[in-house]
């Protein structure tokens, strides 16, 4: 099958290969030539604008955006202008799903079939395959299943779930979802719960780390609660060695264990990072739908505003908090 791809940078170029090797022809086009002419190099037909792109493909022509949320709306501005009825445009990045919503109808007006696909896999998808939440019309999904089941991990290795009746697509890795925007809102949530994950692991192994904290000498006054038990807090653990252990057999293990693993091994004190997390948007999201809902979301809420915590966002609050105890004496 023929698909067009548009922006080729950590996920999209990977995801280029991946096709490739599957026998699809892949046309792609960046706005970086480099990363074009390193795809050509590998079977891709390169394309160095929007309308060579449209022109090497044919009807009905399939184009994939991997783009930045905030620069699609733009970009598919540009291309309606040169499609024609009956092209499908295939939104893989992080769109907000109500963005979604918008332009599948919008688009339809035109003749243009939308479809929006969460994906999730990485710089890993190109070996391990991508994960798909994919939003749409029946036929329009239907149509271009050969090319979800290639980006897909197929079933692997993975057993069946015990008592699972149903018969879908869900164990080859790619799903349709629902309509317009459902993809999206999947993955939107998929990514919720990723924050809540990373920071229950990201807590867990914090307060391993300073489970030496009886060892050191804290200051005796009324500014500091004193350690009741030093004696209690005198463990030096090696924080790689427990990643490690509990990636086998625990009940907390998973992917992103594995990778949190990885990166103790290569950085123990983790000194090449710095401590600002940033959050590109599902977060916030999901915790907007939950509002909308009135569906309690404790740990996905404190995981995002942990990450403003982490980039200095509470940096006034929390002065505004010593400018008071400052004023009524400091306790």
């Amino acid at each position: 099958m023929q698909l067009g791809m548009i922006g080729l940078g950590r996920m999209g170029g990977n995801m280029v290969r991946r096709l490739l090797k599957d026998g699809h022809e892949c046309v792609a086009f960046d706005l970086n030539p480099s990363m074009v002419q390193t795809l050509a190099k590998e079977g891709a037909v390169p394309a160095c604008s929007f309308q060579e792109l449209v022109a090497k493909l044919q009807a009905p022509r399939v184009l994939w955006l991997m783009l930045p949320a905030a620069i699609v709306d733009g970009t598919l501005e540009e291309l309606t202008k040169l499609l024609e009825p009956g092209d499908i445009l295939i939104d893989g990045g992080n769109s907000h799903y109500v963005n979604d919503i918008r332009r599948a109808t919008a688009l339809k007006e035109k003749g243009l079939q939308y479809v929006d696909v969460g994906t999730s896999g990485g710089v890993w998808g190109l070996d391990r395959g991508y994960c798909l939440m994919i939003g749409g019309e029946v036929e329009t999904v239907a149509y271009l299943e050969p090319i979800f089941k290639s980006l897909a991990p197929g079933i692997g290795s993975i057993p069946t779930t015990p008592s699972r009746q149903s018969e879908t697509t869900a164990e080859l890795g790619f799903l349709h979802c629902g309509q317009a925007g459902a993809g999206h809102f999947v993955k939107m949530v998929h990514n919720g719960i990723e924050y809540g994950m990373m920071a229950a692991y990201a807590e867990g192994f914090n307060i391993l780390r300073r489970a030496n904290i009886g060892k050191a000498e804290i200051a005796a006054n009324a500014e500091t609660a004193p350690l009741e038990h030093p004696e209690h807090y005198q463990y030096d653990f090696a924080l790689g060695d427990i990643a490690e252990l509990w990636r086998r057999g625990s009940v907390v293990s998973s992917w992103l264990l594995d990778l949190t693993a990885n990166a103790l091994a290569k950085a123990p004190d983790l000194d090449t990072f710095s401590s600002a997390v940033a959050d590109s948007g599902e977060g916030r999201w999901t915790v907007a739908a939950a509002i909308d809902e009135g569906t309690p979301a404790p740990v996905l809420s404190a995981a995002l505003f942990q990450r403003f915590s982490s980039r200095g966002e509470d940096s006034f609050a929390c002065k505004i908090v010593a400018a008071m105890r400052k004023e009524f004496g400091g306790h």
